[in-house]
């Protein structure tokens, strides 16, 4: 059988880094992690072939070479999943869709041929077993959550590395926390179920031997919501990998009491892990109370942000905008919070009811909720009645992200950070093709940033300071510059 794996495309957001990746001429910022996983799982003797949107359009001849089109899709790939699922049935291509948005909006895509929901690995083998009978049916869903010491290793053979600018991994799934707009409890569980160490290292191996040294982003819901699993196997294996091998920085995401853990966090700092993006949702109390993010309550937040910071792991921040509690002062305290922390990748999103979730019951429940959300939080819409009023809403917000990326704030920021910031000494990627990526990087970013773009003082001011105070963190400003001119596009294009 000839399988389409079909990905579909993601709108330009805060989230697609689409503008930052022209700096280094890739069209994506990672493969689907989740059709590669589900690859893994079909017959061998199965032909297949991958189809990113994000990378290159879907063909006629592609449609015409196939038997059957897999597709897997977050919420804020709903415009592009129904084109795709258009497109095959027109074809008479028989569709499979699984992932996020399938499980939870199965209603809105009458014309998918098999629905294949919740964990691949507890309802794919059903439909296998049941297409090789001759008698699928079309809905596989099932409640119960994988032993993920099953799953296999993705196939990384049907990816172009070139397109893309980070691979993912997958140590655990599910979060231990709450919160009322996430989706994430109601898809994975509470409980953090993980891979072995061994199966990481499979991984990251198949990655190393076919050429990859780029960065790595572990996709966990949390990557600390298993502490013990994390502690006493992944990172001691993570450690002793990285003995014998050069490149391959790790990026990642956790809860904010990562902070409290000092020797955890020097542990992860020396496997390799730069980055983590925590989830602050706002600085006042009463909204954290209000979305239930208890893990954020009774803390300064400002302080555990810059001792992340201090152990040599970057943060980049989640927030949100448009909770009951907010007041006129809101947008204020919380621009005043991300300059103080040092947070230079700050995504503000408006507050979103995503189905599955308690926030879009509640909202269904009191007659607020508008219509299905975007899933894009940052488009500039949102899906309920906010109490402030919608317009007001969105004045608030346009108002704080211009603020917030204003070129003097922005740059501002990233100079608190590299103050705080203490990288440790990791061995670095040093062949020709990354130094040449790198120094190409460079150039287009004097030209954009330095001299026709908004802010080109700022940019060199920058620069200049981080030669001279920060010169080891020399690559790392001209990053998030780079960043900086990303979150500046979107904000023009699609916000303002």
């Amino acid at each position: 059988m000839n399988v389409l794996l079909v990905y579909p495309e993601f709108p330009d957001t805060f989230w697609s880094f689409k503008h930052a990746l022209t700096f280094i001429r890739k069209p994506a910022s990672q493969p689907p992690l989740g059709l590669l996983t589900v690859a893994g799982m079909l017959p061998r003797d199965w032909a297949l072939r991958l189809v990113d949107l994000n990378v290159r359009p879907l063909s006629d001849a592609d449609l015409a070479w196939a038997d059957c089109a897999c597709i897997s899709a977050m919420a804020v790939q709903c415009a592009s999943a129904e084109q795709i699922i258009a497109r095959c049935s027109a074809a008479g291509v028989r569709t499979v869709a699984g992932g996020p948005l399938f499980t939870s909006q199965r209603d809105r895509f009458p014309a998918v041929d098999h629905l294949v929901l919740d964990e691949a690995e507890v309802t794919l083998p059903a439909f296998l077993e049941d297409l090789a009978r001759g008698r699928p049916q079309r809905v596989y869903s099932r409640v119960e959550h994988p032993d993920l010491r099953g799953s296999p290793v993705p196939r990384w053979d049907l990816v172009d590395l070139d397109a893309y600018a980070s691979m993912p991994v997958q140590f655990s799934r599910g979060c231990p926390y709450d919160c009322e707009f996430c989706d994430v409890t109601a898809l994975f569980g509470h409980r953090p179920r993980v891979k072995s160490a061994s199966q990481i290292v499979a991984e990251l191996d198949g990655l190393y031997g076919l050429g990859w040294r780029g960065p790595v982003f572990f996709v966990d819901d949390n990557l600390i919501g298993n502490r013990k699993s994390l502690k006493t196997e992944l990172l001691p294996a993570l450690l002793e990998w990285k003995r014998s091998r050069r490149g391959m920085p790790f990026h990642t995401q956790a809860s904010i009491n990562l902070a409290d853990d000092e020797g955890l966090m020097r542990m992860m700092a020396r496997a390799g892990f730069g980055t983590v993006f925590v989830g602050i949702e706002t600085p006042e109390e009463e909204g954290l109370v209000e979305c239930s993010k208890t893990q954020n309550l009774h803390r300064d937040l400002v302080a555990d942000v810059k001792r992340i910071q201090r152990a040599g792991i970057e943060v980049r921040g989640g927030f949100i905008i448009g909770f009951d509690s907010d007041s006129p002062g809101t947008i204020d305290r919380l621009l005043t919070y991300v300059q103080q922390s040092g947070i230079v990748t700050a995504m503000v999103g408006l507050l979103q009811a995503l189905p599955g979730t308690r926030l879009y019951d509640r909202m269904k429940r009191t007659g607020r909720l508008l219509e299905q959300g975007s899933g894009d939080n940052v488009d500039g819409t949102t899906n309920i009645v906010p109490a402030a009023g919608l317009d007001v809403l969105r004045a608030a917000y346009r108002d704080a992200l211009e603020r917030l990326y204003a070129p003097k704030a922005y740059y501002r920021r990233v100079r608190t950070f590299l103050r705080e910031y203490r990288p440790p000494r990791l061995k670095l990627r040093l062949d020709l093709a990354f130094l040449w990526e790198q120094a190409a990087a460079f150039a287009r970013a004097a030209f954009r940033l330095g001299i026709v773009g908004r802010g080109r003082i700022e940019y060199w001011k920058l620069l200049s300071w981080t030669l001279i105070r920060r010169p080891r963190a020399f690559s790392q400003a001209v990053t998030l510059a780079i960043y900086g001119y990303h979150f500046r596009t979107v904000c023009e294009l699609h916000v303002a």
